[in-house]
């Protein structure tokens, strides 16, 4: 029951490679699309942004740090499972790959994985920049079956695997939405009031000065009628 739908699934994985490596194929198009796959190698377009990002923000420095260091990472666990899967790239005859690779293993991509859980890391530093990121991402993913370096599935493989990575990878967090309203709220709330133990403070208020000594009574020292 499951091996024809697994027989199907090669075929159509096939089929797909076939196309995009036959199609849309003029030179400046491979010019192009050889030097994007050549940036997603080791993850290095990656490491340059995130390290571009820390020389520009000090404040969040120590996070940009952390998500340059996803991409390398993610290749590193990458070649484990292609290790342990150990698909053979693939062989279309008359077809041969644009590009070279270290390793004759094809599953997950490696190039898929990295900009995955990359895209995914520094998009949890700066949320505004995900569009882009995840766009720069997909293009280096449809890179490898376009060149002939990988199957469509070992570039699907790959992009879940690094979306799992970038999703994990501890120290890229910020602040909560409760500790932001926390912030604001201490940062917005006025000056307090001068405080009461403050000199003369309990004090009362003295008394109406008395009479000055010596002063005469009304009357005092009139001689009396008879």
């Amino acid at each position: 029951m499951l091996r024809p739908v697994l027989e199907r699934l090669q075929r159509l994985d096939r089929r797909l490679l076939r196309g995009m490596r036959t199609r849309y194929h003029a030179p400046q198009a491979e010019a192009a699309v050889k030097a994007l796959g050549k940036a997603g190698e080791w993850g290095a377009v990656w490491v340059a942004i995130g390290l571009g990002a820390a020389a520009v923000d000090a404040t969040r420095r120590p996070r940009w740090l952390r998500a340059a260091a996803v991409a390398p990472a993610a290749v590193g666990f990458n070649y484990v499972v292609k290790l342990a899967v150990r698909r053979r790239r693939p062989r279309l005859r008359r077809l041969p790959p644009l590009a070279t690779a270290p390793s004759e293993l094809s599953f997950p991509s490696a190039h898929a994985t990295s900009s995955l859980a990359a895209a995914t890391a520094i998009g949890r530093v700066a949320p505004g920049a995900r569009p882009p990121l995840y766009g720069l991402a997909a293009a280096i993913c449809l890179t490898r079956p376009y060149l002939g370096m990988h199957y469509p599935s070992d570039v699907l493989g790959g992009a879940a695997i690094g979306l799992l990575i970038g999703r994990l990878w501890p120290g890229l967090s910020g602040k909560g939405a409760e500790d932001r309203l926390i912030d604001l709220a201490v940062r917005s709330a006025p000056s307090t009031a001068a405080s009461d133990d403050g000199p003369g403070a309990g004090r009362r208020p003295s008394a109406p000065a008395s009479q000055a000594s010596g002063s005469r009574r009304a009357g005092e020292g009139e001689p009396e009628r008879s």
